[in-house]
């Protein structure tokens, strides 16, 4: 047990967990079940106000029910009922988040901002945070991507006099009413605002810059898994991270399909430059413009591990499973292969796995 003794004004901890979304509870799940005790052993530190990671900022005109592909945490069922599915995802998994840090004990520290991750002493991270530091032994980063949202840059972006938002900011539906509104971003959040906004909008452009991949069929285990391996394959190499679904296509459920034959997803290639009053292409042709919604995706938050030097070339952190090859006692779970909501779970406990055989192997400095 640790008696949190202090160390170059730091207190001591065996882990530091950084993010309380699904893959940050998977891994403080694990640590207790492993047998180490919450805020003693190891701590949850989390930049969000409340439980629910990332789901506690969605729209609310996103659903439950629309919501794919989510999965219950570690050794606690994801119970809902048809009533569900007409609240706001935001409450439903918010709700369920609240529920699992209270049965399980993970007392989580919140709202912390955690700054930087650097060398210690004794073979020590050094986590620097607005709570104060701690001395860890090992890290579970799993801070999602939520908090960097990418904005892609066009030329006369800046003279551009609506108004431009990004994902992150997304109301809802309600306040595009009546406006021309074009949508960039081929991805299923830029579908799924440009579905919605199509019935309240005086008219909609769909944006991409790459013509969208349409999944038909069943996407089994065997689908799942090379889509999978496509993304692990990039954070081997030390690339950036591109996101399971990104490799998937978008699902041509029923609403997809609607909205095809009602025209609402004819695609444009990507415009070449902003102008004050729209968007415009080197073809000559024009699109108006009240709003410009950038649904172009995030990237990873590891701006705080920069300190420890585990980039690559590439621009990405390479990763074996979870451990960072640079740094074994780093260890990404939502991270690349693992950022969906059952591969977060199976990284949780990868992650544990080899922590424990760390502190296992190496014996705890003197302070």
């Amino acid at each position: 047990m640790n008696d949190f003794g202090v160390r170059d004004g730091a207190r001591d901890i065996d882990v530091v967990v950084v993010g309380a979304g699904q893959a940050g509870l998977s891994g403080a799940h694990h640590l207790r079940r492993s047998g180490l005790a919450p805020d003693e052993d190891f701590v949850v530190l989390d930049h969000a106000p409340h439980p629910g990671g990332a789901w506690q900022f969605r729209w609310p005109s996103l659903t439950y029910g629309k919501v794919h592909g989510m999965h219950a945490l570690p050794g606690m069922e994801l119970i809902t009922g048809p009533a569900d599915d007409d609240r706001p995802s935001s409450e439903v998994i918010g709700g369920y988040f609240t529920e699992y840090e209270r049965r399980f004990g993970l007392r989580v520290h919140r709202p912390v901002d955690v700054r930087a991750v650097r060398e210690g002493t004794g073979g020590r991270l050094l986590v620097e945070t607005s709570e104060g530091n701690w001395s860890a032994r090992a890290l579970i980063n799993a801070t999602g991507t939520w908090d960097r949202p990418f904005w892609p840059r066009y030329p006369g972006q800046e003279t551009f006099r609506g108004r431009q938002l990004h994902t992150a900011d997304y109301p809802g539906p309600d306040e595009f009413a009546g406006l021309r509104v074009v949508v960039v971003g081929g991805g299923a959040s830029g579908t799924q605002h440009l579905m919605e906004i199509a019935k309240v909008a005086a008219d909609t452009t769909w944006v991409t810059r790459r013509p969208p991949v349409f999944r038909e069929g069943p996407f089994g285990e065997e689908q799942g898994r090379a889509a999978v391996a496509l993304v692990d394959e990039r954070v081997r190499q030390g690339l950036p991270p591109e996101s399971v679904v990104s490799v998937t296509g978008l699902p041509l459920n029923e609403a997809i399909v609607r909205a095809r034959e009602e025209g609402v997803l004819d695609r444009l290639p990507m415009f070449d430059r902003i102008t004050p009053d729209g968007v415009a292409w080197d073809d000559g042709r024009t699109v108006p413009a009240d709003v410009i919604l950038w649904a172009t995706g995030f990237r990873a938050a590891i701006d705080h591990l920069a300190p420890l030097g585990l980039r690559e070339r590439g621009g990405g952190i390479r990763v074996e499973g979870t451990r960072a090859v640079r740094d074994e006692r780093v260890h990404l779970v939502g991270y690349g292969p693992s950022a969906s909501t059952i591969g977060a779970n199976r990284a949780g406990r990868a992650a544990v796995r080899e922590i424990k055989r760390l502190l296992e192997r190496e014996p705890v400095a003197a302070a």
